[in-house]
């Protein structure tokens, strides 16, 4: 799937946002966020620098991100439940911002429900992100 330089960004910054709702970023969910990183495209510095100043970020605006299609959407609460899962837990915190997400770009609450099923169920056995699946133009 091909996604904007303005997407890219926007997805990055919402798995941001969403390792440090319960205040702590696990060594895993450190992992998922260079794998993201990476895969977007960025350059090492930047997203090793987001990553460890984003509990102390004051500038970043805490909001769910939108995006241009539902397919987008899809992609990133999936691999949003995958980072999040990935310590163990789906903090309520992680879990309400991801819901937001869902809700703001017109995801179906049982679309939702069936997705956080599944990602607790694979735990950490599933390496896959979508965001493997991506390519920013």
């Amino acid at each position: 799937m091909n996604i904007s330089v303005k997407e890219g960004g926007d997805y990055f910054r919402g798995l941001l946002l969403l390792v440090a709702k319960d205040r702590r970023i696990s060594p895993e969910e450190v992992d998922l966020m260079r794998h993201v990183g990476k895969s977007l495209g960025f350059e090492k510095h930047f997203y090793e620098n987001a990553i460890n100043e984003i509990l102390e970020n004051k500038f970043i605006v805490p909001l769910p991100p939108a995006f241009s299609s539902k397919r987008l959407a899809e992609c990133f609460v999936k691999d949003g439940l995958k980072v999040a899962e990935s310590d163990g837990e789906i903090h309520p915190f992680e879990e309400k911002f991801l819901r937001a997400t869902a809700e703001l770009n017109g995801l179906e609450p049982e679309w939702f429900a069936q997705e956080k099923i599944r990602a607790i169920l694979a735990g950490n056995r599933d390496s896959h992100m979508e965001v493997d699946n991506m390519v920013v133009a």
